[in-house]
C-alpha cells in the first residue's frame, strides 16, 4: 500500500502576527513534533518536550497517528493552521490520542503559559495512513538506537 504524501501546505492565518506567520510558513511540513526524539524503531519514534515557562516549541506538523500524555500538568497556548488559538490547562497525567486519516494533518505551535515546567511524552505511530515526515540528520543523529 502506498501511504498518502502531503502535496500542498496552508497558507498561515492572515490575522496572526507577521513573525508568526513567517515561522509558520518557514516550518510547516516540519515532522520534529516534539523537542527531542528519544527512541525510533521500526514501529514508533518517542519524543521529549520539556517547556520552561514563556518557552515554546515552533511550528510543526502531525501526519502520524499519535498520542501524548502530559507527566507535570500546567498551561499551555497553540495557534493552529486554521487561525485557531487555543488556551488549555493540562492535568498531570492528562492523555489525548489522536488520528489522521491519508492526506490530513494539524499543524500548530505550543507555549507553556504557566509559572512551572510542562512536560510531555508524544509516541506516533510509523504504521500510519500517511508516511512520516522526513527529519533532519541532527536529530536522527541525537538520538540512541532502539535495542
Amino acid at each position: 500500500m502506498d501511504k498518502h504524501v502531503i502535496s500542498t501546505w496552508p497558507a498561515a492565518p492572515a490575522t496572526w502576527p507577521a513573525a508568526l506567520q513567517e515561522e509558520f510558513t518557514a516550518r510547516r511540513g516540519d515532522g520534529r513534533v516534539g523537542g527531542r526524539l528519544v527512541s525510533q524503531t521500526d514501529r514508533v519514534r518517542v519524543w521529549m518536550i520539556a517547556l520552561s515557562p514563556g518557552e515554546r516549541i515552533g511550528f510543526h506538523t502531525h501526519v502520524l497517528d499519535y498520542f501524548w500524555t502530559c507527566t507535570t500538568g500546567g498551561a499551555a497556548r497553540s495557534h493552529y493552521s486554521d487561525g485557531r488559538t487555543v488556551d488549555v490547562t493540562y492535568a498531570p497525567g492528562e492523555t489525548r490520542h489522536m488520528s489522521f486519516e491519508a492526506g490530513s494533518f494539524m499543524i500548530h505551535d505550543l507555549e507553556n503559559t504557566g509559572p512551572e515546567t510542562l512536560v510531555f511524552t508524544t509516541v506516533e505511530f510509523l504504521d500510519s495512513a500517511n508516511a512520516p515526515l522526513p527529519l533532519p540528520a541532527d536529530v536522527l543523529q541525537a538520538t540512541p538506537a532502539a535495542a
